[in-house]
């Protein structure tokens, strides 16, 4: 009765514990929302408020009036990131599978080869020039799908290690007796009894793609083909370069209030609002497989 009492009473105090640091965690976000409809003017004069004394949809409005741009730069994004996300993880889970066999004699070499890459790589130039100049993938849309976050060590590892501790060996000898093929073990037992492994790894990889503007830097100069990302950063840029006093001179713009701090801001809410709708539908499934994937295999 004693031990029920101080059980209540821990989860009561862990509760409220983790209610205030989530309440914390979002206090940011709401600071980013309330930025992006303050007035510039009040932003420059007094900075950051929770209560500005103005608002404004400045930002917003201008953001309108690139609609058509940034309903483009949405779709190359969405696009970018499911392809990277279904084929970056069904590489990795196919990866992880031999090394998860015990009876594959060469699992150990495997493993020390993708460890390799966590600690060397062949640098930017190196890569740039691969990349370009022999796999001709500048200008597409493989440059954003492809390089850099295509498949990572540590989501290998922790599709191994999910594989290891949570499909016993038993299951896969069992339907082996009855004549199953590796390919039918891969994606009849290994792939369904793996789900929240693989949800997981499918939100590291779809944050990371939705985020990336690293390889639009890299590898795209066409216009047409930039995600939001660097859409949003070509944006800025324009901003600043009209803002600035001797190009708002040259150009006639200095009598033209241009919301720059609450564009920023407003671009930061159109850049999260994706992963805001769709990570409370997979995190019951991210903390199964991050706790099960990162025990030691």
């Amino acid at each position: 009765m004693k031990e029920n009492i101080e059980t209540k009473q821990f989860r009561k105090f862990a509760t409220i514990v983790l209610s205030v640091i989530s309440v914390l965690a979002l206090l940011p976000i709401l600071l980013i929302a309330v930025a992006s409809v303050t007035s510039e003017d009040v932003l420059i004069s007094s900075g950051y408020t929770f209560f500005p004394s103005k608002l404004s949809l400045d930002s917003y409005y201008y953001m309108v009036r690139q609609s058509a741009t940034i309903l483009r730069a949405y779709g190359i994004s969405i696009m970018v990131t499911f392809l990277g996300t279904v084929i970056g993880v069904l590489v990795t889970a196919m990866l992880a599978y031999p090394m998860a066999r015990k009876n594959f004699r060469l699992r150990n070499v495997m493993a020390f080869f993708i460890f390799f890459t966590m600690l060397f790589n062949g640098g930017i130039v190196s890569s740039y020039i691969m990349w370009s100049q022999i796999f001709h993938i500048k200008n597409t849309i493989w440059a954003l799908v492809v390089p850099n976050f295509l498949v990572t060590a540590f989501n290998v590892f922790l599709v191994r290690n999910y594989y290891v501790n949570s499909v016993h060996e038993s299951i896969i000898e069992s339907v082996q007796i009855d004549g199953a093929s590796e390919i039918r073990i891969f994606f009849s037992i290994m792939l369904p009894l793996s789900i929240p492994v693989i949800a997981t790894v499918s939100l590291f990889t779809g944050i990371i793609y939705w985020n990336d503007w690293i390889n639009g830097l890299y590898y795209i100069t066409d216009p047409k083909m930039y995600g939001i990302q660097n859409l949003l950063i070509r944006i800025m840029d324009n901003i600043q370069f009209l803002k600035s006093a001797s190009n708002a001179a040259l150009l006639g713009t200095q009598n033209i209030d241009l919301p720059g701090t609450s564009v920023r801001m407003a671009m930061a809410i159109i850049g999260i609002l994706p992963i805001l709708i769709i990570f409370p539908f997979v995190q019951q499934y991210m903390i199964k497989g991050v706790v099960l994937g990162a025990v030691k295999g």
